[in-house]
């Protein structure tokens, strides 16, 4: 691949980015064998359109690079860069999808002043919006405005908190529009998340200390947080090229609560007007399965007790509130974890979405776990997805889940055979002629 293409990929410039595209097209058409495809697939790929060292080329073309025959975007309050993920699918002739994620509010559900699948709020739960159609992008963005609106309203109070503590130290206050917003792409359509705020924070340690023994010093003897095995030789690491996502994934673990605040309505609305809205689109609202966390792959969460312990509840509200799937992460699970959040799906006729969140340099687009037979079925589902989503958007009757879907009177499992079926087959360069390969 030319060098030029791929710096361009990544660009802040969106022209530059789909300059680049096109210029992918023809390139990577000389290159199809390699790199070798797998089966591999991912639902859940951030970008920096909410916290990302990658544009949506970039991940778009991370995951050809890794082998995945389909990815999908999934940034927090924020649809901004899926038209530019998906042409670049287009371009690599890989399977794409869209969707968003964002938290709710559980007013009026029984589950009211729990921790469900929110590390860092009680009544709060994540939920994803997946397969968006493309003529209905522009009406999630406009879903999302007043979601960020208040969102920034309080990481311009929460910025003010943490400059608060940060005087007690000695180490000067963060401004909200000097020194978080910069780091974001909110002037495009992104989002605002605490990790930008933390990539501020991190920024201003390491002008303070530097990098290596002096960072990891501060962190653990001024300001008390705790780093401790491979997080302690990563930050004692000047060199580490993941430097400044590893200080932001042991500050997410431990230090944000100190001047995190709980959002309001505005902010996390109700479940309900979030599923109805989905429902709306055509797209298809997941529950964000994350069961009870002993030791978090990222390093950003910590051993916490969060939905298993209530699952047998959770599972007919999420069906009564009009949920059509369950998205989880295999590799954050253990195995009986997993199986039994199958089998409450089986159960419910809910569909499983699988993906690898995906939002550090660290992190590799790969997940081999879904090849195992315990979990291949999630890439058949993938592929359901992708049909949905491009079939939906040429004709709204063949939104999988609509009441006037040819298949809305079959089982789901023979509806989602049916749709993967077209996954497969269609041709991922031209997602415009999905419908030819339709046979029901």
């Amino acid at each position: 691949m030319d060098e030029a293409i791929f710096r361009s990929l990544n660009s802040p410039d969106r022209a530059v980015r789909f300059a680049a595209i096109d210029s992918l097209k023809t390139a990577a058409a000389g290159v199809n064998e390699t790199p070798p495809r797998t089966e591999e697939v991912n639902n859940h790929v951030h970008t920096i359109y909410s916290f990302s060292p990658y544009s949506p080329a970039m991940a778009a073309f991370k995951a050809w690079q890794a082998g995945l025959k389909a990815v999908g975007i999934m940034d927090h309050d924020s649809i901004a860069g899926a038209g530019e993920l998906l042409a670049c699918c287009a371009a690599l002739r890989i399977g794409s999808t869209a969707g968003i994620e964002i938290r709710v509010n559980m007013n009026g559900t029984g589950l009211e002043n729990k921790k469900i699948n929110n590390p860092d709020s009680l009544n709060s739960a994540y939920i994803a919006i997946h397969g968006i159609p493309g003529p209905r992008l522009e009406e999630a963005a406009k879903f999302l405005r007043p979601i960020n609106e208040a969102r920034n309203r309080r990481n311009r109070r929460e910025t003010e908190r943490l400059s608060a503590i940060l005087s007690g130290y000695g180490l000067g206050p963060l401004d909200f529009d000097k020194d978080v917003y910069p780091l974001s792409r909110a002037v495009e359509g992104g989002s605002i998340t605490e990790r930008h705020i933390l990539a501020a924070l991190a920024l201003r340690l390491e002008k303070t200390a530097g990098r290596g023994g002096g960072l990891a010093a501060l962190l653990t003897q001024k300001l008390k947080v705790p780093v401790s095995g491979k997080l302690a030789s990563y930050l004692s690491d000047a060199d580490n090229p993941h430097y400044l996502y590893d200080v932001i994934g042991v500050l997410k673990g431990s230090f944000v609560e100190r001047f995190y605040e709980d959002p309001d309505t505005d902010e996390c609305v109700n479940v309900k007007e979030a599923v109805d809205f989905a429902l709306s689109l055509g797209a298809i609202p997941a529950y964000a399965y994350l069961g009870d966390v002993t030791e978090s792959p990222t390093g950003d969460k910590k051993a916490e007790k969060f939905e298993d312990d209530f699952l047998d509840e959770l599972m007919p509200l999420l069906k009564n509130l009009g949920f059509k799937a369950v998205t989880y992460m295999p590799p954050r699970n253990t195995l009986p974890q997993l199986k039994r959040i199958q089998r409450c799906c089986k159960e419910f006729e809910l569909m499983e979405i699988s993906g690898v969140d995906i939002n550090s340099s660290r992190q590799i687009f790969n997940c081999p776990i879904v090849l195992k037979p315990d979990f291949v079925h999630l890439v058949d589902a993938t592929w359901a997805l992708v049909a949905h989503e491009k079939l939906a958007g040429l004709d709204e009757r063949y939104a999988l889940f609509s009441p006037r879907n040819p298949l809305a009177e079959s089982p789901l499992a023979e509806r989602l055979e049916r749709y993967a079926a077209v996954g497969r087959a269609m041709d991922h360069g031209n997602p415009e002629k999905a419908l030819e390969y339709v046979r029901f």
